[in-house]
């Protein structure tokens, strides 16, 4: 039995069939040839991309000379609405500032201070989780928006502000995928960028609530009440270059894509898991054995759920959430004897590398013990990227593989997820790798 993956387009297809295909799923509108690839070419009349599955090739723009190859603009061309000017599009000099803010929030012991709130999130789960035949996906949504508002702001989903957050990000990661087609073409600003108005409106809304929990905390530093939160500790930290801190708009901007990065893709990781483990109900199994150790919100625990990780990592190489990066050259470049003109696309999709058929053993199937073999263990250093690499590696790695381990474990440990005979999920891209008719289980308490 083999997890659900997308039947891949014919390998030529015209270029508008193409955008229709790619509008709909990103990852349906790839032909099969690139899990097999080092390298391919497509060719547009407006520019060339280039899809990297070599990992040295991915080595060089991603480790060696990430200031070489910018994330690419057209990237934003989708998300802008949302992220604005966040750590997640910007380039340079901006960039830099904006992590040397970001990154102390989660360096040191910061895991070990957030772990009650991920815990408290994950007990309010477990109370939440309905028995019977029901969609995962929305569960685990509620779920991962609870830990970040838990760790962000300090409120529970319940709060109102941030349940209506949810509500609305809910709406707009169904209208949105993480490329649309205003990225094939090089645009001037003032031109449309092809958004459904139900995208702009959801967009707009999000940003103004968040726009509220950030005025308020910032009165609450002013006023030496704020608690000692994620949101507390990036707001009040000064860039040690300027001595400036993060403005109310630009602290908008770093919420929004804190929300996409450490909700959406938690959900789309642990929507996934659930699934992987309904279908293989044997790990499924050894997985609650081992989420019997769990009492209490003591952070040691995570060193001992080494199973539970093992399923998580597996999770994430079959399904990353964010399937695909996009950078481009800023100087000629030479890729495996070919030619690549500067303002080329480089796409790197962990979605084919994590499923490459002359890297990985076994690449289509779900094997957590890979981790503990010599293959697996050389796949995890060079071709598994699902918080990319590099200068840009997700600054939340770390809290995401506490956060999906531990949920998975608690969450297994009270419940039993089984198949439900033709509901097995199709992946699709939106804004993360998520199913187009929902990941619907039967879930038993056990």
């Amino acid at each position: 039995m083999i997890p659900p993956k997308p039947v891949p387009r014919p390998d030529r297809v015209s270029l508008l069939r193409y955008l229709r295909l790619f509008r709909d799923d990103i990852l349906s509108a790839q032909p099969a040839r690139l899990y097999r690839a080092w390298m391919a070419e497509f060719r547009t009349p407006f520019f060339r991309s280039y899809l990297l599955n070599q990992p040295a090739l991915i080595e060089t723009v991603l480790k060696e000379r990430p200031e070489d190859f910018p994330k690419s603009d057209r990237v934003g061309e989708g998300l802008r609405p949302l992220l604005g000017n966040s750590v997640f599009l910007t380039n340079g000099e901006t960039w830099k500032r904006q992590r040397r803010i970001i990154d102390p929030a989660f360096e040191g012991g910061r895991l070990r201070d957030t772990f009650p709130a991920i815990w408290a999130a994950g007990e309010a789960a477990v109370a939440r989780m309905p028995d019977g035949i029901l969609d995962v996906e929305p569960e685990m949504s509620h779920a991962a928006a609870d830990v970040i508002f838990r760790t962000l702001f300090s409120l529970p989903i319940e709060n109102e502000i941030a349940a209506r957050v949810f509500a609305e990000f809910r709406e707009y990661q169904r209208t949105q995928p993480i490329l649309n087609a205003a990225a094939f073409l090089s645009l001037p600003r003032w031109m449309p960028r092809g958004h459904r108005a139900r995208t702009r409106a959801t967009a707009r809304s999000i940003r103004a609530l968040i726009t509220q929990l950030t005025a308020a905390r910032m009165a609450e530093i002013e006023a030496g009440t704020a608690p000692d939160d994620l949101a507390t500790k990036i707001m009040t930290t000064a860039d040690p270059l300027t001595g400036e801190t993060f403005s109310t708009e630009e602290m908008v901007d770093q919420v929004a894509i804190f929300f996409l990065a450490g909700h959406e893709t938690s959900a789309s990781a642990l929507g996934w898991a659930l699934c992987l483990l309904a279908m293989y109900p044997d790990w499924q199994e050894r997985l609650a054995g081992e989420a019997e150790m769990l009492d209490g919100p003591d952070f040691s625990v995570m060193s001992r759920l080494k199973l539970s990780r093992d399923v998580f990592r597996e999770a994430l190489r079959l399904y990353p959430p964010v399937p695909m990066m996009v950078r481009e050259t800023t100087c000629p470049e030479r890729f495996r004897d070919r030619d690549i003109r500067v303002g080329s696309q480089l796409v790197i999709s962990p979605w084919h590398l994590h499923r490459h058929n002359r890297i990985w053993d076994n690449p289509d199937g779900f094997d957590p013990a890979r981790w503990q073999t010599e293959n697996g263990r050389r796949c995890m250093r060079e071709a598994y990227i699902p918080f990319s690499a590099g200068a840009r590696v997700c600054t939340g790695a770390g809290f995401a593989m506490v956060e999906g381990p531990l949920l998975l474990s608690m969450l297994v440990r009270a419940f039993r997820f089984e198949r439900v005979a033709g509901r097995d999920p199709v992946p699709v891209a939106y804004l993360t790798v998520r199913a187009r008719d929902g990941i619907v289980l039967r879930v038993t308490r056990r």
